[in-house]
């Protein structure tokens, strides 16, 4: 991970935010993400995001003990990405499938459900094929 030693959030290298504990690493977050952390995972109102959090932890703890990563699928994407789970693949819904979001260094403090896009680009096509209802039909001559 050569890219993650150049990469600095808000003024902390990588491997200074992958030391810092939780509650200082919410300090230099901004504000809705700040809230959202305390909110969810530090007064504990959220039982599925303490959930997701120890599987993170447990599928952390696997890769560096050498073995297969876990797929972690979940539909929370108001989650906010922490350092500790740079490096991980995980899953998540976007309404119909899950979407598999590799988590990057650059992604430290955007929500999950910024990366699982709901929606697709709308590719219209020649009439008939991939056609919208009012130019579907074409007059034969």
């Amino acid at each position: 991970m050569e890219s993650s030693s150049k990469y600095a959030y808000r003024g902390y290298s990588f491997e200074e935010l992958a030391q810092m504990p939780l509650e200082k690493f919410i300090e230099i977050v901004p504000s809705r993400q700040r809230r959202t952390i305390l909110r969810t995972i530090i007064k504990g109102t959220s039982e599925e995001h303490l959930k997701l959090l120890e599987k993170i932890r447990r599928a952390k703890k696997l890769v560096q003990e050498g073995k297969k990563q876990p797929v972690i699928r979940t539909h929370l994407r108001d989650f906010v990405i922490l350092p500790e789970m740079v490096g991980l693949v995980i899953h998540v819904h976007n309404g119909k499938e899950f979407v598999p979001v590799e988590i990057t260094p650059e992604r430290i403090g955007h929500y999950l459900g910024e990366f699982a896009l709901t929606t697709k680009k709308v590719e219209h096509g020649e009439p008939g094929l991939k056609a919208t209802r009012s130019s579907m039909f074409v007059a034969l001559k």
